[in-house]
């Protein structure tokens, strides 16, 4: 009895080990399992974009930077833009070719400093008015044809480049000036800064045009290098420090009436990206772009006042007879680029039609804002 006693405890024993040992082995192959199996379990790295912008502070740069904010929230950590500021990898000149080598993913600029290339470059951005104003353009460009055409530019060029175009800027000021401009007699023989087919207006009205960067404006009427200037607004300007060197600041301008700015990128690196970050790049630049000018336009206005009460600015609107005379010279400029460059004409006829009909909408539709802003105002 006791020996069988004791072979039963020892059964048991055996078939409690056995238990346990298979408990134990099947945890730990789980566990090894977990352990074999983490390792493939890798995170891809966010795909990072360098951009560089054409701005080193001030409204624009925040601009810039309100865009590549909104890609970033968008895209989580899967895709990132890393602004950089002028002349971080190359100068504002070099930065559309950077972008088409590689060296830079991206680029945010006007058209206007590409002008070099192409003076087709110029319609994209600071061309003649018929009309209309930067958002219209904005219009024309994504839904009026002006992208195919722009595409078909790029593709003239050898660019090989993926643009969106965003921002419709309000018209630009005339500039400043050592005087009160009263007629266009005035503006002859001036040496005068600005930039893309405004120059080219410029000359016909009989002006001496200088080319120079934002930040070389001031210094240069400082000077006396340049007699006056324009770059693009007030806040711009008061950042500048335009009000130290002057204190007559002429508003409107057929100049540079239509404005945006583009955001470009290089084409490989673009369609490398995934449907859903492709989308995110479009469709951040179409909501800053509504942004932009709820923002910039109150900045503007709030440093045109503190302009005038601050720094004792005189502000004025530029008369009619200097306008027309603008509006004169666009015409001689538009028919002999247009006889030198058969797509220039291409590109002027489509953005004629378009501006026809929608503004011929437009102008029968809109009230006279004048009228009631005098009506509340004075």
């Amino acid at each position: 009895m006791q020996k069988l006693e004791t072979k039963t405890v020892k059964k048991e024993d055996k078939v409690k080990s056995r238990r346990t040992f298979l408990k134990a082995g099947a945890t730990t192959a789980a566990g090894g399992a977990a352990m074999v199996a983490m390792p493939n379990i890798a995170t891809a790295a966010p795909v990072v974009l360098k951009v560089q912008a054409a701005w080193g502070g001030g409204i624009f740069l925040e601009n810039a930077k309100s865009y590549v904010d909104r890609v970033n929230e968008m895209a989580g950590k899967d895709l990132k833009i890393d602004l950089l500021s002028v002349n971080s990898v190359v100068k504002t000149s070099q930065m559309q070719d950077a972008v088409h080598r590689g060296v830079l993913d991206g680029a945010h600029y006007v058209p206007a400093y590409w002008y070099s290339k192409s003076k087709v470059a110029s319609l994209f951005g600071t061309g003649p008015c018929f009309g209309w104003s930067a958002q219209e353009l904005l219009g024309w460009i994504n839904h009026g044809g002006g992208m195919p055409l722009f595409n078909e530019l790029m593709e003239s060029l050898g660019l090989e480049l993926v643009s969106f175009f965003n921002s419709a800027m309000p018209a630009q000021p005339l500039g400043w000036f050592k005087e009160e401009i009263k007629d266009a007699s005035q503006m002859k023989g001036l040496k005068y800064r600005t930039v893309g087919l405004a120059a080219d207006v410029m000359l016909e009205m009989g002006l001496s045009v200088v080319q120079l960067p934002g930040g070389e404006i001031q210094p240069a009427m400082k000077s006396g290098l340049i007699d006056a200037a324009e770059f693009n607004n007030p806040t711009s300007d008061k950042d500048f420090g335009m009000q130290d060197v002057s204190k007559f600041y002429h508003l409107a301008s057929f100049h540079q009436s239509q404005e945006c700015f583009e955001v470009t990128f290089n084409k490989k690196k673009y369609e490398s990206l995934s449907k859903e970050h492709q989308a995110i790049l479009r469709y951040a630049s179409e909501a800053e772009s509504a942004d932009f000018y709820w923002n910039n336009t109150l900045r503007y206005a709030d440093d045109l006042i503190s302009l005038q009460k601050d720094s004792g600015v005189n502000v004025f609107r530029t008369p009619e007879s200097v306008m027309a005379d603008q509006l004169k010279a666009w015409d001689v400029v538009i028919d002999r680029i247009s006889s030198e460059d058969p797509f220039f004409a291409k590109v002027i006829e489509s953005q004629k039609d378009y501006a026809k009909k929608v503004m011929g909408y437009l102008l029968l539709n809109q009230p006279d804002y004048g009228l009631a802003y005098k009506h509340y105002f004075g």
